[in-house]
């Protein structure tokens, strides 16, 4: 698909869960200064004998892995912004202890030092401009100019270079995840000839459920003994929820998974995207119900039915088989992006007057495209091809959807700035047999997807040295 397309599928080229939780967490309060704990060095003229030398804080060692080190300083700072989040997101409940929040935080820090390090062995490096780029979409996503976003990060604690870096390290594991899950996954020929009858002959739910698990992973290469031990762990944990204890606190004080100190859930998602294991388990659950354990390749799995919901945007067709018809839209379009030299009112006033030269003919949309869009398709007219529903983001095609062919609209604005947009033609077709077998492989793909990236995380880990120098642990 053209530009449209694929930046509303790589507007955040990394991990989004991990973003999200730096994002909440920073709005949440401060992070602490490391400075803080050292105290003032004595002045250079004051007596020896009655000021001795300052003491400083010696920053302690908590883990080796491989041949970098995790300090005390850092887990610590990670570890209060994981407790803001949690206490941002409780409803006055306990707070889960700390000790057991700092263990599982010193273990993703330990995943994603051991992801990097390869990542360094493969060369996978971002360079600044990238890395820029990926800032600038994130302010915008929080509708900030740059400067403003960064005066809000630095405002609550966060120094601009240190976000700069946590982004940076965020792209490069999700390249590096990409490159070893993502392009390894194999969809078979006759996996879509199977999902394919399946959906014509049964159809799929228009429902989307929230999901949270906790995951008690077995160890790769793990003797009968150790996953007996991760069973009973599991137990226990399941021991825990039937006596009352929350879902939410329990997943982020001792799930494996990832997705731990998000409170296990995975977010909204249909039953196409998640794992069959999953659905098969919470199929028949009420929301806030817990399913019987259930046991994968990567280990033992508590999940909860969070919720369940029919999103606002559902199949044309409202019987259970899929559409046999669609419609499509030529389109195409001027991109007026917002960043710190161009404000909103400016990409607004700009498209105002570019509109205005198009309705008194001074000009063809074509041209002014070439001009002035922001957008790829510029050298192109800002062509967009035809487009198919949900190729582009919500607020572009409800726009587009209003305009009859020919028709211009007025300055629409979407995540990635202003656009003045004008419908060409439309056509209604069958859907072909080439699209639909092109949705069957990326349903299968996302099916896949979830289970492979905890298989590969547990593999990172399980290969990595690691040795603690922290007493407690």
């Amino acid at each position: 698909m053209d530009s449209l397309h694929i930046m509303r599928n790589t507007l955040l080229p990394f991990s989004r869960s991990a973003l999200a939780c730096i994002l909440s967490c920073l709005a949440v309060a401060a992070a602490p200064n490391a400075w803080s704990q050292l105290k003032p060095a004595a002045g250079p003229l004051a007596p020896a004998a009655t000021s001795p030398a300052p003491i400083r804080t010696v920053d302690a060692i908590v883990a080796v892995v491989n041949n970098d080190v995790i300090t005390q300083q850092e887990l610590d700072d990670r570890t209060e912004m994981i407790l803001r989040r949690i206490a941002s997101q409780s409803q006055g409940g306990s707070m889960p202890p700390r000790a057991e929040v700092q263990g599982q935080v010193l273990e993703r820090m330990i995943v994603e030092l051991a992801q990097l390090q390869m990542a360094k062995e493969m060369n996978i490096q971002v360079d600044d401009g990238m890395l820029d780029r990926a800032v600038a979409r994130i302010a915008e996503q929080n509708r900030l100019s740059l400067q403003e976003f960064r005066n809000q990060l630095e405002r609550q604690g966060m120094p601009f270079a240190k976000f700069r870096e946590e982004i940076r390290s965020e792209i490069i594991m999700q390249r590096l995840r990409e490159r070893e899950v993502d392009n390894k996954i194999q969809i078979s020929e006759s996996e879509i000839e199977n999902y394919l009858a399946e959906e014509a002959g049964a159809g799929h739910s228009q429902q989307e459920w929230n999901v949270a698990q906790i995951l008690v992973r077995i160890p790769e290469n793990a003797s009968p003994e150790q996953i007996e031990q991760r069973r009973q762990r599991a137990e226990q944990l399941m021991q825990q929820l039937r006596s009352g204890a929350d879902f939410a606190k329990l997943a982020a004080a001792s799930s494996d998974a990832d997705d731990a100190l998000k409170g296990g859930e995975l977010g909204w998602r249909s039953q196409d995207r998640l794992p069959q294991l999953f659905v098969d388990a919470v199929a028949n659950l009420q929301p806030g119900e817990v399913a019987p354990m259930v046991k994968s390749a990567n280990g033992f799995h508590i999940l909860k039915l969070v919720g369940k919901r029919t999103p606002s945007v559902v199949r044309a067709s409202s019987s259970a088989a899929a559409p046999t018809s669609i419609t499509q839209t030529h389109a195409r379009h001027i991109l007026i992006k917002v960043n710190q030299i161009v404000s909103s009112l400016d990409a607004q006033r700009k498209l105002q007057d570019l509109k205005q030269r198009l309705d008194n003919k001074a000009a063809t949309f074509e041209e002014l495209a070439r001009s002035y869009s922001n957008d790829l398709t510029a050298s192109k007219g800002g062509d967009l091809g035809w487009i198919y529903p949900g190729d582009t983001v919500p607020e572009f095609e409800r726009a587009m959807n209003a305009l009859q062919p020919g028709q211009i609209s007025e300055p629409i604005e979407s995540p990635f700035g202003f656009h003045l947009i004008q419908v060409l033609e439309r056509k209604t077709e069958d859907v072909s047999q080439e699209r639909k077998r092109l949705v069957a492989r990326q349903v299968l793909r996302e099916r896949k997807l979830e289970e492979a990236t905890q298989e590969w995380l547990r593999q990172v880990r399980d290969r990595a040295y690691v040795e603690y120098r922290n007493e407690e642990k």
